[in-house]
């Protein structure tokens, strides 16, 4: 067990930060996220020069020195799965981090796994078995019990450990740029986080609906993001999945309808009742029905060709010895099979590794 955290709620005491010269900073946070549609951001561990800082957002404190210093590109913050971590912290740093060095990415790479845990890639490189008693804490309470303080410390105090043994092996296999390539990607979607405008492509359960459902659909689907994100509710609570399609495919056709067919949802209340009803019934014109359709489930001819798609991956992931989903999802096969488009998601050195090989077995269909 390392030294005991610092507890920091004042603007002068998080300022005492700035004696540490570090570039590493391992970095953590803990959100809640059960009622609301951002992350409340409640804690963030920050591990520097050997010293843990545990800093409480919920107090007075201006934050400025701490963004300032996270957003230098000379930065590198350690963290572990950091895609959520990066969504709570926005409220203090709107354009993200500097430099990102992802732990969970990093393993990958390192040939010790997919979507490692935190806890189990401790145990593999540092020989620690951490507590996991306050994984579903109340991170919001205050004060903080021991316990809850004494996790929060251990999910930084290994993240410097972590960054050496894992920068090695990258080196060692040649990775390292890969890997920074792909930290960098994901800081990049942090800073530009913007709402899907082709939602109901997910829904292919709806792929054989008219265009007009399906333009309804997609309607009702940016129409639940904008307003879960105006109120701060959950998108299910706005309008669950269920109803959801059940109102593009048969519209309530007054408030009535719509009161009875919504009852129970907890945020479709009064001025949001309203609004959807204005979504439901307003017609649909040229622009709405100016979408990208959703694409039908693969019958099995398709399923073969990207079967085929996927083996490619498969032997290019096995020469490099990577996972495959690292490498590439099955998702964005399926992208590539139907558009005969190169997806963005496997620019940079993906297209380097896959772009030829899959390209010639397209051709061949």
């Amino acid at each position: 067990m390392r030294p005991l955290a610092v507890w920091i709620d004042r603007t002068e005491t998080l300022n005492e930060l700035d004696q540490y010269s570090s570039h590493l900073i391992g970095l953590d946070t803990e959100f809640m996220r059960t009622d609301s549609f951002a992350p409340k951001l409640a804690l963030i561990q920050i591990e520097i020069d050997d010293h843990i800082a545990l800093i409480d957002p919920l107090g007075d404190i201006d934050m400025a020195s701490l963004a300032k210093r996270l957003g230098d590109p000379q930065t590198i913050s350690i963290m572990h799965s950091a895609s959520e971590d990066l969504d709570a912290l926005s409220q203090i740093l709107p354009n993200s981090l500097g430099t990102l060095f992802d732990t969970q990415i990093a393993a990958a790479f390192a040939g010790l796994g997919p979507g490692l845990g935190y806890q189990k890639l401790v145990l593999a490189v540092c020989d620690v078995d951490l507590p996991k008693g306050e994984t579903r804490s109340d991170w919001l309470q205050r004060p903080l019990r021991d316990s809850q303080l004494e996790y929060a410390a251990q999910d930084v105090v290994h993240l410097p450990v972590l960054h050496a043994e894992l920068s090695a092996r990258l080196n060692q296999r040649g990775y390292f740029e890969w890997h920074a390539e792909d930290c960098a990607r994901m800081v990049e979607r942090a800073r530009h986080r913007e709402p899907d405008l082709q939602p109901q492509t997910s829904y292919r359960g709806a792929a054989d609906w008219s265009r007009e459902q399906q333009a309804m659909l997609r309607r009702l689907l940016i129409w639940r993001d904008a307003t879960a994100r105006r109120i701060d509710k959950p998108r299910p609570w706005i309008l669950d999945d269920p109803r959801l399609l059940d109102f593009s495919a048969n519209p309530p056709t007054d408030i009535n309808d719509l009161a009875e067919r919504g009852r129970g949802l907890r945020a479709l209340r009064g001025d949001q009742r309203t609004e959807l009803l204005e979504e439901l019934t307003r017609p649909l014109v040229d622009d709405d029905l100016d979408f990208d359709t959703i694409p039908p489930a693969a019958d099995g001819e398709e399923r073969r060709k990207i079967r085929s798609l996927k083996e490619v991956v498969s032997a290019r992931a096995s020469e490099l010895d990577i996972p495959e989903g690292l490498l590439c999802s099955r998702r964005h096969l399926e992208t590539l099979y139907v558009s005969r488009q190169w997806p963005s998601a496997l620019e940079g050195w993906r297209k380097m590794i896959l772009h030829d090989a899959l390209m010639a077995r397209l051709a061949e269909d």
